[in-house]
């Protein structure tokens, strides 16, 4: 994939979905949210023609504050999962990725970085007209660092009024397989973090 990455999804929509395209504007992932189901059901294509898929996210959980999301291939195999790191998402948003199962070892870390922002937001968000802005003006950027807590991916959010607009930003060499698992991680969390426009 060409770095850096472009998200972009409506902000009022039916069912959630993200369009993913690369530096080129060709289109690498389309993500699709299943309606109507007590547990979150997401399906993540190669592109939005959606003939291939390329993973489903899955939680076992009705509501959890720190569910876990596990992500299986087309075959149903699992290849690791995303969970939110509870009460210490409440001044930052963290979250953690990992490999196989749900129990394993977390892989990457995923963390806001700046706590005045998620501050910001959370106090004027809520306000009419001027809550509609903080879309524009308080935009989050995530870094994702591996296990020595070097940083590998940073997703940062564009000013938008009417749909929601990131970047990922690739800061490391990785395998394949643990972009797949960053990327849809994030993808996830985009969807997590929605109502914070």
């Amino acid at each position: 994939m060409k770095y850096p990455l472009n998200l972009q999804s409506k902000i009022i929509a039916i069912a959630p979905q993200i369009y993913v395209t690369d530096s080129d504007g060709t289109g690498v992932l389309y993500v699709k949210q299943k309606l109507l189901k007590l547990r979150e059901h997401v399906e993540v294509f190669t592109d939005n023609t959606k003939e291939k898929k390329l993973c489903d996210i899955r939680t076992d959980q009705i509501i959890d504050w720190s569910a876990s999301y596990n992500f299986t291939d087309n075959q149903g195999n699992p290849f690791g999962g995303i969970r939110r790191k509870g009460l210490r998402s409440l001044w930052r948003a963290r979250y953690e990725v990992y490999s196989g199962e749900s129990n394993s070892v977390t892989e990457f870390n995923v963390s806001e970085e700046s706590v005045l922002t998620r501050f910001i937001d959370g106090i004027f968000g809520g306000i009419p007209i001027i809550g509609f802005l903080t879309g524009y003006v308080a935009n989050p950027t995530y870094i994702v660092t591996d296990s020595s807590g070097k940083a590998v991916m940073r997703l940062r959010k564009k000013p938008a009024l009417w749909e929601g607009k990131f970047s990922i930003e690739s800061l490391s060499e990785l395998s394949a397989s643990q972009q797949t698992r960053i990327l849809v991680g994030l993808l996830m969390m985009v969807l997590l973090e929605k109502n914070r426009g």
